[in-house]
């Protein structure tokens, strides 16, 4: 179905083909934007990947190319892809380095090296290195404040206390509402972190702090959940927000692949009552939770919760963080000497 170049993705894309469903309410323009967005924000199609071109990912989804072009052009906006004039359509690497933090790198590398060596010398194994190291002692780390800006403050305040385990003890983490960020007067923060989807606005709210896109995936208690649901169970998954179906969709399918009979609709669908008393399992996003006050004692409710992806804490948000930690140390060091 896709060429050699476009393997790595396949089934990235399958994936999307599957979360599209022609029937539904919500535009298949959303549909495929929300899949799509939904696939760079977890990595499964990663940075620098390219993308089929328009008429090809249109004949593969059997759509108009008018529509995956205004797509394109949509994540190319928001900052998800960019393209590249005679190459084609790429995801963003979002955090390239620096050539003075490469530079950097390769000079602290080089003094790793040196330290084994003199080591080695002395006749200390590697563990001993690795002891020596995590035990000298050393300057206390700049604190900084993050401010986590997500959708739902409840949501948001789960994604700060996953967060806090990554970060020093000496740093906070405040969670604030998108709501709460455009009415009320924002907390002092030296670094604004929010879902990939929410980036435009943090840019917005926040136009002299760095923002920093934070990938989510669903939290271990969801998705142990999802893979307790019998094959045989009937499911409708139900997203607050139109435009987060297609990530909810895709999201069980990647999760709950063993699901054969999965309706997903948004909260305000017409038949949604009477699919509610047809199911056996309600998987439904945060937010809508009062559903699950109409349900039966025989029926079951999943809430599909996202936390910070690890890796992508570690890969991609701990370096920006120590960066800013860096930069305000620096900063406090010259205003002590002026």
């Amino acid at each position: 179905m896709l060429d050699d170049d476009e393997d790595d993705i396949s089934v990235a894309l399958d994936r999307v083909a599957a979360a599209i469903d022609p029937q539904s309410s919500i535009p298949v323009s959303v549909q495929l934007r929300g899949a799509l967005e939904y696939g760079i924000a977890t990595g499964e199609i990663a940075a620098n990947t390219r993308l089929p071109s328009v008429r090809k990912l249109a004949a593969t989804l059997k759509l108009s190319p008018v529509t995956v072009s205004n797509v394109y052009a949509t994540l190319q906006d928001r900052g998800h892809v960019t393209g590249r004039k005679g190459s084609g359509t790429f995801v963003t690497d979002r955090a390239p380095p620096s050539e003075s933090d490469t530079r950097r790198l390769a000079a602290f590398e080089r003094q790793i090296a040196d330290l084994v060596k003199t080591g080695r010398e002395l006749g200390l194994s590697r563990q001993d290195i690795a002891f020596r190291v995590s035990v000298a002692p050393h300057k206390t780390a700049q604190p900084i404040h993050i401010l986590l800006l997500g959708t739902f403050l409840d949501a948001t305040k789960a994604y700060a206390d996953d967060l806090r385990p990554y970060l020093s003890k000496t740093d906070t983490v405040t969670a604030i509402s998108l709501e709460q960020a455009q009415d009320t007067p924002h907390p002092a923060c030296d670094l604004v972190i929010c879902p990939h989807t929410l980036t435009s606005d943090a840019q917005r709210l926040f136009p002299e702090q760095p923002v920093v896109g934070l990938t989510l995936i669903p939290n271990e208690r969801t998705r142990i959940a999802l893979a307790g649901i019998s094959p045989e169970a009937t499911a409708v998954a139900v997203s607050y927000f139109d435009d987060f179906l297609p990530t909810l969709k895709s999201g069980i399918n990647r999760f709950a692949p063993h699901l054969r009979r999965v309706t997903a609709v948004p909260r305000d669908h017409d038949g949604l009552d009477d699919l509610l008393t047809r199911i056996d399992v309600l998987i439904y996003a945060t937010g809508a939770g009062y559903l699950t006050q109409t349900l039966r004692t025989d029926q079951t409710a999943i809430e599909y919760r996202h936390t910070p992806d690890g890796l992508s804490v570690e890969s991609d948000l701990r370096p920006v963080i120590e960066t800013v930690r860096a930069k305000k140390g620096k900063k406090e060091v010259r205003d002590e000497n002026m």
